[in-house]
């Protein structure tokens, strides 16, 4: 009797063990954590950004303009040089086919002059000029919270916006190439040159 205890309890080890070793082999290996989302492949530093769109908030990262000539503005609807709107959409239409990209960032630091909220901006800009370019949702250019791409803006310059409507002009290499006051006109002789030399200009 002794003995048959024994041997039942070897048998019932083992096949405990033989189950557990079943499981084991049975279960899925441990996921491993994801990668850190790794810098976007040929986006220069200039564009590595993302802002919300004005019209929704959804996320846009400035990667996607990367080997395209890109006009950068800060804008306001209630400004003396809020008409430039209609010029920024037209030079858009005519050089966007040729790799020219205007992003238009509103900014409530200049006098006020942007209260809105998004929808109010996206609705004004879209029934009032038209505007069809890539607007964002409103940004400090200014102060203590300047945006890190205004920071970078100012920092490849020297100049950072003193108003309204101040433009960046960015290479297709994602360089600075100048800095244009707001009293220059999207029809200035001199932006418009700097637009097509930049077009011109092999990436």
């Amino acid at each position: 009797m002794k003995l048959l205890t024994v041997r039942l309890a070897t048998f019932a080890a083992a096949a405990a063990a033989f189950f557990v070793a079943a499981a084991l082999f049975a279960a899925p290996p441990a996921r491993a954590a994801s990668p850190a989302a790794a810098p976007a492949a040929g986006c220069p530093a200039l564009l590595n950004y993302t802002f919300p769109r004005l019209q929704d908030e959804s996320p846009q990262s400035l990667c996607q303009y990367a080997g395209k000539v890109v006009l950068v503005v800060n804008t306001a609807s209630y400004c003396g040089f809020t008409p430039q709107y209609k010029g920024l959409e037209a030079m858009y239409a005519k050089y966007g086919p040729q790799g020219l990209v205007v992003l238009g960032f509103p900014s409530n630091d200049f006098g006020q002059q942007e209260p809105g909220s998004g929808k109010q901006i996206a609705d004004f800009c879209y029934n009032t000029y038209g505007v069809k370019f890539p607007m964002f949702s409103k940004t400090e250019v200014v102060g203590p919270r300047t945006a890190p791409l205004f920071m970078a803006l100012a920092r490849a310059t020297g100049q950072r916006p003193t108003w309204n409507f101040h433009k960046y002009l960015i290479g297709r290499d994602g360089r600075v190439i100048a800095s244009f006051d707001s009293e220059v006109t999207p029809d200035s002789p001199t932006l418009v040159a700097g637009v097509e030399k930049a077009l011109a200009a092999a990436h």
